[in-house]
């Protein structure tokens, strides 16, 4: 479904992305992990096209998407969270994810079940009712994130990229979203996604890439990658297995 060939990008003379080469299968999740700096963040956006690479090319289900504008890639059926959360702060959160009901504009054109697509997308990802109605701005940070991936989900993608959804959670709000992320994925929705927590990409993804300063270090299984002493040295500083606590 994605497929990244030779991805390269520069930021002032700093080689933020190098030559990285990144398949992703249709209906996997996939992880991308690596110590601050990577390059993680800056992949999903040169893939997402909030960037657009200095060289290489990225195709998404079969189309070079490289050139392509962020909209243009979401239209397609690629969305993006971002790791800062990012909102319309004065909306409610039903009118934040509304607008992404409407941007599809495939299956919901009345305004009615638009509506109510926007309710049900608040709901699964977990916002209680009584905050439907609220700011953006009122909201903390983790429904924040809620609402952000329901406004993605409401563009109606076939895969998501998703950059350190998990980030700031309680252990009972891992496990929660752990849960949403395999519930997104038996709808068919392929998965990318940035995350330190290490139980959490052994436990749901089925293949990892690791990068470190820009260039792919390591790729494989959960179970490849954390026994990697190359990735263990620069990253994981010790083996890890599923079983063990964070």
């Amino acid at each position: 479904m994605l497929e990244c060939v030779e991805v390269s990008k520069t930021f002032g003379g700093v080689q933020a992305v190098k030559n990285v080469n990144l398949t992703v299968k249709q209906g996997e999740i996939a992880g991308l992990v690596g110590p601050n700096g990577s390059g993680k963040s800056t992949l999903l956006n040169l893939i997402s096209g909030v960037y657009k690479p200095d060289r290489g090319k990225i195709l998404f289900d079969g189309e070079d998407i490289s050139k392509k504008a962020p909209y243009a890639i979401c239209a397609r059926g690629l969305a993006k969270t971002s790791q800062t959360v990012q909102s319309f702060p004065d909306m409610t959160a039903l009118e934040n994810v509304l607008t992404s009901v409407l941007f599809s504009g495939k299956k919901h054109a009345a305004k009615k079940n638009s509506l109510m697509r926007a309710k049900e997308l608040l709901e699964f990802v977990g916002i209680q009712k009584e905050k439907f109605t609220s700011s953006a701005k009122d909201l903390n940070v983790i429904e924040l994130r809620r609402v952000q991936l329901a406004r993605a989900l409401a563009t109606e993608p076939k895969m998501l990229l998703l950059d350190e959804l998990l980030t700031g959670l309680t252990p009972k709000e891992n496990d929660e979203a752990i849960t949403l992320i395999k519930l997104i994925n038996k709808q068919g929705i392929t998965i990318l996604m940035v995350e330190h927590i290490m139980k959490v990409i052994m436990g749901l993804c089925s293949q990892v890439t690791v990068l470190h300063h820009g260039e792919k270090l390591c790729e494989g299984t959960p179970g490849t990658v954390c026994n990697d002493p190359e990735v263990i040295k620069v990253y994981l500083g010790k083996k890890f297995s599923v079983d063990e606590e964070e």
